[in-house]
């Protein structure tokens, strides 16, 4: 079935010109130039995933996530400043799957939008009403459960965005085993979306800190200089 995309930001432009290239791949589009507005219309008739600005009057994004988690787990991804690193932060914590910085190209954010799509039909339903089975990835302190988007560490919450959980994942389902930046970029982008080597290694000091945060000494994922990244579940 064709996925409903909705939109909510108060730049006309970036409605106009997101919404004519997720109709030309397929999507139907709901747009919406402010939070109030958009709310009532999400809470009674749910999209298939949501794109806010963060910045925005009248409702910001952040507001707007916390209301709609009240009622819905529609999946949720933020256009953010890049300077908004706090915001992001709290937006993940929130509930949010995954954020993009302003500027943005498209097709990441096409990339994006299918790679939580393809999330969120995992842990949908099947025909008899049982949930579709995906197996927990456990390694060492690590759990990861595909189905619901969720991490931990030594049983400590860990919040990732939908990419940053799928570059642990390619990493984590074979330990000990080097990925090279374009395995990781394969796993985490797909559809053709080319990302530079920064790209990877932004996410996997993202990745680091987030860690960090919950356990200082964590190491599990390290460095091979000229060849890649593995992670370690001694």
């Amino acid at each position: 079935m064709t996925a409903t995309i909705a939109l909510v930001d108060d730049d006309r432009n970036i409605l106009t010109s997101v919404s004519i290239a997720l109709q030309t791949e397929g999507f139907l589009t709901r747009v919406y130039a402010d939070g109030e507005t958009a709310l009532k219309a999400l809470t009674e008739n749910p999209p298939d995933l949501c794109i806010f600005d963060i910045k925005m009057p009248r409702m910001d994004g952040l507001e707007l996530l916390r209301r709609l988690r009240e009622k819905s787990q529609v999946p949720v991804i933020f256009l953010t400043s890049k300077d908004d690193e706090l915001d992001e932060a709290l937006g993940l914590a929130m509930g949010a799957d995954d954020y993009i910085a302003k500027p943005f190209s498209q097709r990441l954010l096409l990339a994006r939008i299918r790679a939580i799509l393809r999330r969120a039909e995992i842990a949908q339903p099947s025909g008899d009403g049982e949930m579709i089975a995906t197996e927990p990835l456990e390694r060492g302190r690590l759990l990861m459960d595909p189905a619901r988007h969720r991490t931990t560490w030594a049983g400590e919450p860990v919040v990732l965005t939908v990419t940053e959980f799928m570059i642990l994942e390619t990493l984590a389902q074979r330990p000990g085993i080097v990925k090279t930046r374009n395995q990781l970029m394969d796993a985490a982008y797909q559809d053709d979306i080319y990302v530079d080597d920064r790209t990877i290694d932004s996410h996997i000091k993202r990745l680091r800190r987030k860690f960090r945060q919950v356990d200082p000494s964590f190491d599990a994922i390290e460095t091979l200089y000229g060849a890649g990244y593995r992670f370690t579940d001694d």
